[in-house]
């Protein structure tokens, strides 16, 4: 996937549909940015100082040296908004050059460990036919870091190659339809809208690497963990064990319009750093139960919304929710005449789900806007998928918001996860997974599950992007919008992905309790 932006962080060339015109992200900062609504984006994104606009065109451009010397220019006329655009623009150039670091011969390698004998040239039309994600940095071409990830998605060819070489993909024992069988089937037999539960405990673990510039002796470490929240079928939750001993969990979320309190859900430590040779690792066991949420919708019982609903979760929130006149184009030939709220967002939720495809995706933090990307490349990823599908829902008077966690499906292929919700009178907020999208099946419950219902593997954690973190973070977080991995600072300077690692660990049993 390539598109051209006057963002630093999106790649290169595609067919001129795909294009994204420079003129979006400069003109972002014209989007309003409602009170108390959080951006989840660099204000590198929304800012309207000439300089950065300026670098912006330059990283356009490929001139990434040029950039960062016109934003290191001190400038003491600038106001404190500019000059932490500016700062955090610097920030973003460093993380971009990190995502796109793989060249032509990096891609080679890594396409020979599942593809021993392929070539160059094959590579290089595998790439092309997958149409890849590429920057040109200073004159290098450089490809996305998690590539081959898209080319074996992608390339009819690759994969044919792929399985060639004995790297089909498996057939798994656990099947996700008959999981939604079986919940759809207990709903239905006892008349309970939370049905299915699993009990699971998790295991997350974030390790400093050693020998990190910022890790001087007496430094202070700062982290955050992300932690379950306590809502409608997350049930349950329990801090089992924490090391070192953290100093915080943050409140619950409070529901409402806005969510309030602890909308994205953490354990916060810190540590002094005494011997910066050794890795500092921090970790946090929890349990909760999860329970499937199965309501059972008809088109014929919805209704208006209240009369004091007052527009929440209906406007725009730029930069990554934003009407412009291609998505509501868009959305008035999906929805065509039907006016019942419940009929047009299976009508949305169908079309994204046939539209835009799964892609491995950029981190966040360097995309400017979700929406525009994923309709604007017909690609995107669990998170870019459903701000897609929460635009849309919004520009057709639905409400919708954000929620993530992990999916922790007992499956090779589980892990972080995004998905939204649309509100609905009589039933309030449901779960929808555009990612999930229309699965394959003669029943259309099953086939329609994931607008509007939920499976009990899920882990929730944000009830809403970009907000503030227990207690805040100073510096721009490595991910601005969700919050899934955890974050790092050292005496008020962020750590980004490269200098930590993540893994979390998943136990499941389908009872109320752990063995």
């Amino acid at each position: 996937m390539n598109f051209q932006t006057g963002a630093p962080i999106l790649e290169r060339r595609l067919p001129a549909k795909f294009l994204i015109r420079i003129v979006f992200a400069l003109a972002l900062a014209a989007w309003p940015v409602l009170a108390g609504e959080p951006t989840g984006a660099s204000v590198a994104f929304t800012s309207s100082d000439g300089v950065v606009q300026h670098a912006l065109v330059l990283l356009n451009g490929g001139q990434f040296q040029a950039a960062e010397n016109l934003l290191q220019v001190k400038d003491t006329a600038a106001g404190a908004e500019s000059a932490r655009a500016r700062r955090e623009l610097l920030d973003l150039i460093r993380r971009t050059r990190v995502e796109y670091s793989l060249d032509a011969a990096g891609l080679l390698a890594k396409i020979r460990q599942s593809i021993p004998d392929a070539t160059a040239q094959e590579t290089e039309r595998w790439a092309g036919e997958a149409q890849v994600r590429y920057r040109l940095i200073d004159g290098q071409k450089l490809y996305f870091r998690r590539e081959p990830q898209n080319i074996f998605l992608f390339s009819a060819a690759a994969k044919l190659r792929l399985e060639q070489a004995g790297h089909g993909k498996p057939s798994a024992e656990w099947q996700l339809t008959n999981h939604l069988a079986a919940i759809i089937a207990e709903a239905s037999r006892s008349g309970a809208v939370e049905v299915a539960p699993v009990r699971q405990r998790v295991v997350h673990t974030l390790t400093i690497h050693p020998d990190n510039p910022a890790l001087k002796a007496g430094a202070r470490v700062r982290v955050w963990l992300p932690f379950p929240q306590e809502y409608r079928q997350q049930h349950d939750v329990k801090l089992v064990h924490a090391s070192p001993e953290p100093k915080l969990i943050s409140p619950e979320a409070v529901d409402g319009n806005p969510v309030t309190d602890g909308a994205q859900r953490t354990v916060y430590f810190e540590q002094t750093v005494t011997n910066p040779a050794q890795p500092l690792v921090f970790q946090e066991v929890f349990e909760f139960t999860e329970f499937a949420y199965y309501p059972q919708l008809d088109e014929a019982r919805v209704q208006a919304l209240p009369a004091d609903w007052h527009g929440a979760c209906l406007g725009e929130r730029a930069p990554h929710i934003v009407f412009t006149p291609e998505i509501r184009r868009q959305v008035a030939q999906i929805i065509g005449g039907e006016t019942n709220a419940l009929a047009r967002a299976r009508k949305i939720f169908r079309w994204v789900s046939a539209n835009i495809p799964w892609n491995a995706e950029d981190e966040y933090c360097i995309v400017p806007s979700f929406a525009v990307k994923g309709f604007t490349a017909r690609r995107g990823d669990c998170g870019i998928q459903s701000t897609v599908f929460i635009t849309m829902c919004r520009i057709a008077g639905i409400p919708a918001r954000w929620q993530s966690g992990y999916e922790t499906r007992p499956v090779a292929d589980w892990g972080m996860h995004d998905w939204s919700e649309i509100y609905l009178a009589p039933w309030g907020w449901l779960p929808a997974d555009a990612s999930y999208g229309v699965q394959a099946s003669s029943d259309p419950r099953i086939a329609d599950f994931y607008c509007g219902h939920q499976d009990s593997y899920r882990l929730i954690v944000n009830l809403d992007w970009g907000r503030e973190l227990f207690p805040p973070k100073k510096s721009l977080r490595s991910e601005p919008a969700d919050f899934q991995r955890g974050e790092v600072e050292v005496d008020g300077q962020n750590l980004y992905f490269d200098q930590w690692d993540a893994k979390t660990e998943v136990e499941r049993h389908p009872a109320n309790q752990l063995p």
